[in-house]
């Protein structure tokens, strides 16, 4: 297990246990130094999505505190699941994803959805979808879950910014 993904884990199930926030390591590994955009996602044992919260901009003085801070917000507010319950820790599967920096780009031919993520925008609104997700195949897929997790209607002019994602397991 990717020390980013067991630093996840251990997050979510001190949390879920004991309410407790976990300190970042000491001494900070170079994997979690640095700051960038974390998203956590923890799926279910079947591989049904049970939350995924992230940043697509670093709001936290290093990695691993995104890591932490985005891991409890996964299994805990994520507005579409009810939080997580420790009778369900044993069965969750975590990956974590590292953003690159959002790059303006100027329209969906310099996307593609294995390899890019997505963000679209529309003034204040602004959708993000992952890279390389079951079922995303197209550019129009992807550009489309996005406008709708924005509330961004298909007509509605948007601006495109794509990034990259190093994705632990």
């Amino acid at each position: 297990m990717h020390p980013l993904v067991k630093l996840a884990r251990e997050t979510i199930e001190q949390y879920v246990r004991f309410h407790k926030v976990p300190a970042p390591p000491k001494p900070l590994p170079p994997e979690m130094q640095g700051q960038a955009g974390v998203f956590v996602s923890i799926h279910d044992s079947r591989g049904g999505l049970r939350g995924c919260i992230g940043t697509i901009e670093p709001t936290q003085p290093s990695v691993a505190e995104e890591v932490i801070q985005n891991a409890i917000s996964a299994a805990t507010r994520d507005p579409r699941f009810p939080p997580v319950e420790a009778d369900e820790l044993d069965d969750l599967v975590i990956n974590v994803d590292v953003l690159t920096a959002p790059e303006k780009i100027e329209g969906p031919e310099q996307l593609d959805p294995r390899r890019y993520g997505v963000i679209v925008q529309s003034g204040w609104r602004r959708g993000l979808l992952l890279p390389d997700l079951e079922g995303v195949d197209t550019v129009e897929d992807q550009i489309d879950i996005a406008r709708r997790k924005a509330g961004i209607g298909r007509r509605e002019p948007i601006e495109l910014f794509r990034f990259e994602v190093k994705r632990y397991y």
